[in-house]
This record gives C-alpha cells, structure tokens and sequence, in this order.
C-alpha cells in the first residue's frame, strides 16, 4: 500500500535525519517527497494514486510518496535550509528563484515543462456565509465598519500575498492618488481580527470556528470548503477584479538526483499536464492550463476579470521590497492599524 505522510514544516529538525537517508537501501520502493503550499493538498491525495497507477503500468515499479504541506513561504524556507524535497509546487515565481539561488533547481525550470511550468491555477474569491447577509459584492464592501475580513498572514502565505495584492489592485484600478489607495487598503485592515499562517487554516478559521464575515481565498480553497462543510452554510462571490494564482511545480533536481528519483520525479510533474491529471484538477476546483477541459467545466469557473500580479505590480523582488519586507506597505499599515485598536479598543479609527 502506498504512505501518505503528512509533513510540517514546523518539524523540519526532526525529519532531516531520516529523509536525508529515505533512499539508501530501498533501491526496490524509491521515496519521493513532493512539498506544497497548503491548499493543494486534497488534489494531491487524489492525483497521488492516479500517478502511482499510471508509474507502475508504464515502468514496472513501485513507490512511496511523501507529502509535506504548509504555507508557501515556510515551505520555500524548509526546502532552502535542507528539507530534501524531489519536487516542489507552489504559487509564486520568487519562491521557486529562491531554490535556485540556493543550486537546487534548475534556472530553466520553467522552460523544462508546459506552459511556464503551470499545469493550472486558480483565482482569489470571496466566501461568504449564505444569503450574503452582510451585501458584499466586491473589495469596496471590505471597508465598511461593520465587516470582519479573513485571509492568510501574507509574509507567511502566498495566497496571503495574492489576496492583499488583489486589494492593492482594485485600490489603483479605482482609486486617483496614492493617499485614497492607502487609506483604502489601510481601512480593510482595519478590519481584519487575525491572521492565519497559511489559506487552509484561514479558511478553517472562517468556516469551522465562525469568525468573519467574509474569507478572501483562492477559488479552489473556497469550492472545497462549501462542499465539505455544506452549500447550504456558504457561497462564493466574485469580485470584480482579482489576482490569478497560479499552481507552478518544479523539480529540485540536486535531491531528485541524490536519491536517484529524477525519472520518477519527472514523470510525476509531467502527468500533471495529462487529460485524467487535467480533469481531476478541475474536479479540485482548479482551472485547468488545457482549454478544451477548462471549456467543458464552464459551469464549475465562471468568466472572470483577473489579472496577473506581475503584469500590474512588476517582478516579485519589487513587490517584496514595497510590501512584505519589514519596512513595506503591509507591515507599516498593518502596525498601524493595530495601535489604533490600542488606543481606541471600542471603536475602529478611520484614516
């Protein structure tokens, strides 16, 4: 039978040692350790089976794959300070770049594979409890008084990152001058109660622990959470205009070769762009990269205005300079509006 094992980031001492060995002396049942960002987990439960099958008609051996999912950043920085991974998959260009910095992945990842190395993606949604009872039809709504709003801490999640980009986004789409941009933003983090390490635990925060009016998510994260939860406690709003998220793999070739899995590894990432991986991903609720399967689920993802963060904000070392970098927008504005609520504890101060 194949291991399926769940690997936090947060225990990355503990499994260096035996990670660092996982294929000597098992040359009979090699180990592949996919690293993900949390909220592709249950596609990769699904897909993990369906690969095995695909691997072992096709080359006549078996496998064990381990997983380890957590947000994207803590995963990066795992990978980066020893986490063997064989293959990676996550959400942002910058953090993939890190790894080859770091001599573990090739600088052509994304030529190495289709379409950028991006076998689908998804789009950043409201979730919102049913009937809508709070009116929120889009980021303007997230200002007023009376919202609660909830999404992934940014310096530690991606999707966190997309989401306050997508704010950011609307802000300037709308907005004439940098003051009204920032006191925007600055409004609807005002309203935010906590943040979450990674979108899965936010999400589990918004629909299982009942806090928040609104949960900004990816449009996978929300689908999965109103199916397992139940259609009749939530539903999902498209804003207007929001960032695209795409799901970007890579193989970490110095590990995959070190544990002599490099064929296993790539035919992992490869199946991904295959017609059955294609339309699991959509059953996931994830977009697909092939346009045919995407058109056959058009009732599954409606049209929407999306947009991609480096086409409106620039390349990832410019957006993490001006917003997530100690001195960037999110913790300046993020600080203040937190000693707002010091000072005034009953009553929000608005810009």
């Amino acid at each position: 039978m194949k291991k399926f094992v769940c690997i936090s980031a947060f225990c990355l001492l503990l499994l260096l040692v035996p990670f660092a060995v996982k294929n000597i002396g098992n040359k009979e049942r090699p180990l592949l350790l996919n690293v993900s960002y949390d909220v592709i987990r249950d596609f990769y439960k699904a897909y993990n089976p369906q690969f095995r099958r695909f691997y072992q008609h096709q080359y006549g051996q078996d496998f064990t794959i381990s997983q380890s999912h957590g947000g994207a950043a803590k995963q990066t920085i795992s990978v980066a300070n020893g986490l063997p991974a064989d293959v990676v998959s996550l959400t942002q260009e910058s953090d993939i770049d890190m790894l080859v910095k770091k001599g573990l992945v090739n600088p052509q990842w994304q030529e190495a594979l289709p379409n950028h190395a991006t076998p689908f993606g998804s789009v950043m949604v409201f979730l919102v409890r049913k009937g809508n009872p709070k009116g929120i039809r889009d980021w303007a709504d997230l200002a007023a008084r009376e919202i609660s709003v909830i999404f992934a801490n940014p310096k530690t999640s991606a999707n966190g990152r997309f989401a306050y980009l997508s704010l950011w986004a609307y802000a300037q789409k709308n907005f004439s001058g940098a003051k009204q941009q920032t006191s925007f933003v600055r409004e609807v983090l005002s309203n935010v109660p906590l943040l979450e390490a990674g979108a899965r635990s936010a999400s589990l925060a918004f629909t299982r622990r009942g806090l928040g009016d609104v949960l900004i998510t990816p449009e996978n994260e929300a689908a999965l959470a109103m199916r397992s939860s139940g259609e009749d406690k939530f539903e999902i709003i498209y804003p207007s205009y929001s960032a695209y998220t795409p799901v970007l793999v890579a193989e970490v070739e110095k590990n995959s070769a070190y544990g002599n899995v490099r064929t296993l590894a790539r035919a992992y990432l490869l199946n991904l762009w295959s017609e059955q991986a294609q339309k699991l991903a959509a059953e996931h609720y994830f977009r697909p990269s092939n346009p045919q399967i995407l058109a056959a689920y058009a009732e599954r993802f409606p049209a929407v205005n999306s947009f991609k963060v480096n086409d409106v904000f620039g390349d990832w070392d410019s957006i993490n300079r001006i917003h997530f970098t100690a001195q960037g927008s999110f913790d300046q504005l993020y600080t203040a509006v937190q000693k707002a609520k010091q000072l005034a504890p009953t009553a929000k101060e608005k810009p």
